[in-house]
């Protein structure tokens, strides 16, 4: 599985045309939905750099134009306006081919996915309801947490208006991976910048099951050594959490990450071949209604899900034990979003 998991490029400052042979390729609007934040702001930077981007619209409840004039001033293509408070949302949204949605209210030191889930379910709800009318074809990438929740209620909310489309619903697990890539390097000394392991499952805690039998290049792990890595990649964002004391959580690199699912997606928009990577979406992989693993991505979103590979044990009662707890948090989305 993991000769497949191809990481997307990612030159910030020339991602596009130059990396691939693709003729006419298309420059797409992208919309950033909590773009005032401290995932948003990052975020919109290095989408700014991006050569397949004509028009990053950036939306939020407040101090969108104040970043969308700051950002206005980097000498590339990519032309930015901001757009604040609900009247402005479907302004900000139609047209775009790609959205990214942030919004939401980061962790403090002693919470969990959980605790976030009564104030950012609604807000994620809202917006997704907003993508669904506004721009129902777009790819909408799912950042705001806890995604293992935030997703089904998207998903949900695009099935009551008519417009799912399981092909283009992404929640965005890529920090996992790169936690992972990065972690296995510094332990193992393998060239950080070409490991790479596929993450499957979900994006909280137990959930979160690196495929370290699958690393490339190929490592071998005593088994304290895969248990303890497992561990740390699972609680990755609580260290962040720690480390920051109670100045925010993981902002700098699941601003990093989103803006790395972006580009492979508008590589793939734009006609490039091999774009893997691991998203959690609708999925028949497992029993579970949602589940992340590599994905083939294409033109039109999801062209293939290349499912999880051959687990070793240790993987395999990975994922029985994090079944019930994913399981839990798609039907409080699922729920959420019917009530």
């Amino acid at each position: 599985m993991a000769n497949i998991v191809r990481r997307a490029t990612c030159q910030f400052f020339n991602v596009g045309s130059r990396n691939f042979s693709v003729s006419a390729p298309r420059h797409a609007k992208v919309a950033v939905l909590g773009a005032a934040g401290g995932i948003g702001q990052p975020l919109s930077l290095l989408l700014k750099q991006s050569t397949l981007i004509s028009e990053l619209a950036l939306y939020d409840v407040a101090n969108t134009v104040g970043v969308a004039c700051d950002l206005s001033h980097i000498e590339s293509a990519a032309q930015v306006k901001g757009y604040v408070g609900d009247s402005q949302l479907e302004e900000c949204l139609q047209g775009s081919k790609i959205v990214v949605m942030p919004a939401g209210v980061p962790r403090k030191p002693g919470m969990t996915r959980d605790d976030l889930f009564n104030i950012n379910a609604g807000i994620a709800m809202s917006l997704a309801e907003a993508a669904s009318k506004a721009c129902p074809d777009a790819m909408l990438c799912i950042i705001s947490n806890p995604v293992n929740s935030t997703v089904p209620i998207a998903a949900e909310v695009y099935k009551k208006n008519g417009v799912f489309d399981p092909r283009k619903l992404f929640g965005v697990t890529t920090l996992d991976i790169v936690r992972a890539n990065t972690f296995i390097s510094e332990l193992k000394g393998t060239p950080v910048t070409q490991t790479q392991c596929p993450v499957i499952g979900g994006h909280a805690g137990v959930t979160i099951l690196p495929l370290l039998s699958q690393v490339e290049p190929s490592c071998d792990f005593t088994d304290e050594e895969r248990a303890a890595l497992t561990v740390r990649i699972q609680n990755a964002g609580t260290e962040v959490v720690d480390a920051k004391a109670g100045g925010g959580s993981a902002t700098l690199s699941m601003a990093y990450a989103g803006a790395r699912f972006a580009f492979a997606l508008l590589q793939a928009m734009n006609g490039a071949k091999n774009v893997v990577e691991c998203s959690y979406v609708e999925s028949d992989v497992t029993d579970l209604q949602f589940f992340s693993n590599p994905l083939l991505l294409g033109p039109h979103g999801i062209e293939a899900n290349l499912g999880m590979g051959t687990l070793i044990d240790f993987e395999q009662e990975c994922l029985e034990k994090l079944k019930p707890e994913l399981s839990g948090s798609i039907a409080k989305g699922v729920a959420f979003a019917n009530q």
